[in-house]
């Protein structure tokens, strides 16, 4: 009898693979050179430029202030565009001389905080728009969003008698019942506990899934984005700063924003010599092919460093945090530097404990050397 073959992990030709898989679908959206901006002397958006397919979900993740949300209010029509343009279905819906009214664009937009009509039943709110339809079509339409969200037996009650969770739903289901060819999602979890948030990602993403709908969702928590995504948009000071696959942004990210944004990230001094890049955790290879002499910086994830109690090291623990599954360490090199180590939860050391860092990294992602960014 044959023994199934083990999965081995992506290299980078794999996960390259897997990121533009799906190029050739046809473009629903595509931002060309756009910028926006609130006041003269500030752009919020800055020569923004992307694509997002048919069936594709995309988040816009980034920090408050980065311009992400202003991105999805031109691609509404709710904000006016200083330069570029926006089309919608291979038409042009957005210029600096021309604005196709937010009405005429096919768009659904599930807001932060709903927007239901709180003097309506939730019946009526899912049916709100559908005025166009003759009622036995609206009626269907209605019926039919109730099903697929899970809302049967509640569309005569009001928003105030729904917990949070249900109210996303009929604000997604009223969405959803106007068939738009794009679904915007501004922070739509914000609002919930992070166990209801994570229940709702995961149902939201499944209807998304179900209906094929083409979505544009804004988020501030990577972790949403990563279990939300298609492909990442991380936005910066208004600018694109690199748009991927979860997985490529998390381990190939291209600058040093994202790769501290997108989950925890230390970066160890280091210099090539001979071709390596020689570090106090060790040699790796030059990804960059710097010259000989370059001082850059290595990116380590906490998942990359393993711990081994070593009487005789001189790296220490300073610090342990309990996380559930893991156990978050703090370690402090010789040089006085602070590297993060990811060990399960049942693997725990006491502060102080002499530790040997063993580096496992899958990816290794060089930066030239600088001062890591703060946001």
């Amino acid at each position: 009898m044959n023994t199934p073959a083990q999965p081995r992990p992506m290299d980078n030709e794999q996960l390259f693979t897997r990121a533009h898989h799906s190029t050739q679908t046809a473009s629903i959206v595509e931002l060309r050179s756009i910028s926006c901006a609130y006041d003269s002397n500030r752009p919020a958006v800055h020569d923004m430029s992307f694509s997002v397919r048919e069936g594709e979900i995309l988040c816009l993740l980034g920090p408050s202030g980065c311009g992400k949300t202003t991105v999805l209010r031109a691609i509404a029509g709710f904000e006016p565009v200083r330069s570029g343009e926006i089309l919608l279905s291979g038409r042009m819906v957005s210029s600096p001389s021309e604005t196709v009214p937010t009405e005429h664009r096919r768009i659904g937009m599930v807001f932060q905080e709903y927007a239901l009509f709180p003097h309506l039943r939730v019946a009526d709110n899912i049916a709100f728009g559908l005025n166009h339809l003759p009622r036995t079509e609206r009626r269907r339409r209605v019926e039919e969003m109730l099903c697929l969200t899970g809302l049967e037996g509640f569309e005569r009650r009001y928003p105030h008698e729904l917990s949070g969770g249900q109210q996303q739903r009929v604000a997604l289901s009223r969405a959803l019942a106007q068939n738009p060819v794009l679904l915007l999602l501004d922070e739509p979890f914000s609002n919930l506990d992070p166990d209801m948030a994570g229940r709702m990602r995961q149902e939201v993403h499944a209807l998304l899934r179900r209906m094929k709908t083409t979505s544009i969702m804004v988020t501030h928590d990577h972790e949403e984005a990563f279990a939300m995504a298609d492909r990442i948009a991380v936005l910066n000071h208004g600018i694109l700063e690199q748009i991927d696959s979860p997985e490529l942004i998390y381990h190939l990210p291209t600058t040093r924003f994202v790769a501290d944004f997108v989950g925890q990230a230390d970066f160890i001094a280091g210099r090539i010599q001979q071709g390596l890049v020689h570090t106090e955790l060790g040699t790796f290879p030059n990804t960059i092919n710097g010259s000989e002499g370059d001082p850059v910086a290595v990116m380590i994830r906490p998942d990359d460093v393993h711990l081994v109690p070593n009487l005789s090291a001189e790296p220490r623990i300073v610090a342990r945090q309990f996380r559930g599954s893991e156990n978050l360490y703090r370690v402090r090199l010789p040089s006085g530097q602070i590297v993060h180590s990811s060990e399960s939860s049942t693997s725990v050391y006491q502060e102080g404990t002499a530790v040997e860092l063993r580096v496992s990294a899958t990816h290794t992602v060089l930066f030239p050397a600088e001062a890591p960014p703060r946001h």
